[in-house]
């Protein structure tokens, strides 16, 4: 299966080198969407819990970057429908702008392996997606029993994590990421931004994180943040 419970209600759908989310509430909300073209392995997906995209009722995108924004217009378009992103990001997805440059590599082999493998040539645009509906840090949307904005720049400037508060569940998106371990994203528009994030995000309630990379820490997930980016 391409798609696994997290918890009641939550979903976490692998793309490939991507992983996207779903909450049930309500509805479907879909947290990022991949790469471009990724619509059908989701829909497929969906259809596993026994859902169908017209179930989907709302996108909330992490940040802009083509592998979490990338099928965020044609899924929009297909099902007419909202889509959210922290301010300082929607305004460049309006655009179809997919990174601001320049990028800092992680220093170490892995992220440089990671890098020049699968990320050297990537794309650096999407499709415009227009409207998208700002969201601001610190912010609590009316999903589940609340799911809290978290401002969290560095991998870009409008990221944002999303903590479901009550189900102490973090949504990281690429703050970090947990392949063969917990660690840095490969790369970030400010690493220093990022470091402080991450000890900033470290300090919320949660138990439980998942990661637009990787597998999901199913225990012990903010304590072993805290342990990790000191």
């Amino acid at each position: 299966m391409d798609i696994k419970k997290i918890i009641e209600n939550v979903y976490q759908i692998s793309l490939g080198a991507v992983n996207c989310f779903i909450i049930d509430n309500d509805g479907l909300t879909l947290i990022d969407t991949g790469f471009p073209g990724s619509e059908k392995k989701i829909f497929d997906a969906l259809s596993e819990i026994g859902k169908k995209p017209i179930d989907i009722k709302q996108i909330i995108l992490t940040h802009l970057h083509p592998d979490h924004a990338g099928a965020a217009a044609d899924i929009q378009k297909l099902l007419q429908i909202p889509v959210y992103a922290h301010s300082t990001d929607a305004r460049l997805i309006r655009k179809g702008v997919g990174v601001r440059e320049p990028m800092i590599r992680t220093r170490g082999f892995f992220p440089w392996l990671i890098f020049n493998l699968f990320m050297r040539n990537a794309q650096s645009i999407t499709k415009p997606v227009d409207p998208v509906t700002a969201l601001q840090g610190d912010q609590l949307l009316p999903i589940l029993s609340g799911v809290r904005v978290i401002h969290s720049p560095g991998h870009s400037e409008g990221h944002i994590s999303l903590l479901l508060e009550k189900e102490r569940v973090l949504i990281a998106g690429d703050i970090c990421g947990n392949i063969g371990g917990l660690n840095y994203s490969i790369l970030y528009e400010d690493p220093v931004l990022a470091k402080q994030t991450l000890k900033e995000v470290a300090k919320y309630n949660f138990e439980i994180a998942c990661f637009g990379h990787g597998n999901p820490l199913l225990a012990g997930a903010n304590k072993k943040f805290a342990e990790k980016f000191k």
